[in-house]
């Protein structure tokens, strides 16, 4: 039986500025049960108080503790390390790095930083990483869905930078298996009581999959046509959340 749900947010419960059918109503489901719900996120184009007030303006019922975010799992991991990090990310979320010491920095830090990936920028951080600089990267995905386009997500320059400086960068949210421990230590549920549901078969499922937690795959969002071709592994793929909450509920097996 399924114990805790962990879920994607955009292309999972919403799609731009529009609440996804049937997904307020499944969420409503899940809180009415036992089950633990929480909702983790890599986007980073927005602070955690926006993401908050998105979901409940959509309806959504979230507590601050049940909300997990990859910029403040890259914080944390800084934080830990006394890092003075070059940050070559988003204006929108700027700010919430700006308690650290950015003179001379000893690392750096990539979110989706959208127009900031200038040569100038990642030339940069291509420096530091050369002398010695830890490569912080808040997500390691390959595209999101911005409307009805597909853009380049923060992996793909991540991959730049570790080809160019011959590094590897540490990941700190998803498809980190230490994000996912750290989101399940909250729940107090045993990794295969849990269930990774999201649009992304890479970050997502792929991800909760190497970390011991059963996935479901939504054909929402980013996922494209055969995406559940793309991983080994076995896994549920339904048409949206409703469905996947349908198997929680059902006590459908899913390892």
């Amino acid at each position: 039986m399924t114990k805790a749900l962990l879920l994607d947010l955009s292309g999972v419960l919403y799609d731009g500025e529009s609440c996804l059918p049937g997904a307020l109503e499944a969420i409503e489901k899940v809180q009415a049960s036992a089950c633990e719900i929480r909702f983790i996120t890599n986007t980073s184009q927005q602070t955690r108080e926006v993401l908050l007030k998105r979901l409940r303006d959509f309806g959504f019922e979230v507590r601050d503790s049940q909300l997990f975010t990859a910029v403040d799992a890259a914080r944390q991991w800084m934080t830990e390390r006394g890092l003075r990090p070059f940050c070559l990310v988003h204006e929108n979320i700027r700010a919430e790095f700006d308690d650290f010491d950015q003179a001379d920095p000893n690392a750096v830090l990539i979110a989706d930083a959208a127009d900031g990936f200038s040569y100038a920028n990642l030339n940069r951080a291509f420096q530091l990483c050369l002398q010695g600089a830890p490569l912080v990267g808040v997500g390691y995905n390959r595209y999101f869905k911005s409307g009805d386009e597909v853009l380049m997500d923060v992996g793909a320059f991540i991959v730049a930078i570790e080809f160019a400086a011959g590094v590897k960068a540490e990941i700190v949210g998803k498809p980190s298996s230490e994000f996912f421990h750290q989101v399940l230590a909250s729940t107090g549920v045993a990794a295969e009581q849990a269930l990774m549901v999201g649009d992304d078969v890479f970050g997502d499922v792929e991800g909760a999959i190497a970390a011991g937690i059963p996935a479901c795959l939504v054909r929402t969002g980013k996922y494209r046509p055969g995406d559940e071709d793309r991983i080994e592994g076995e896994f549920p793929v339904v048409d949206d959340v409703s469905g996947a909450i349908d198997l929680v509920l059902g006590g459908t097996p899913l390892m």
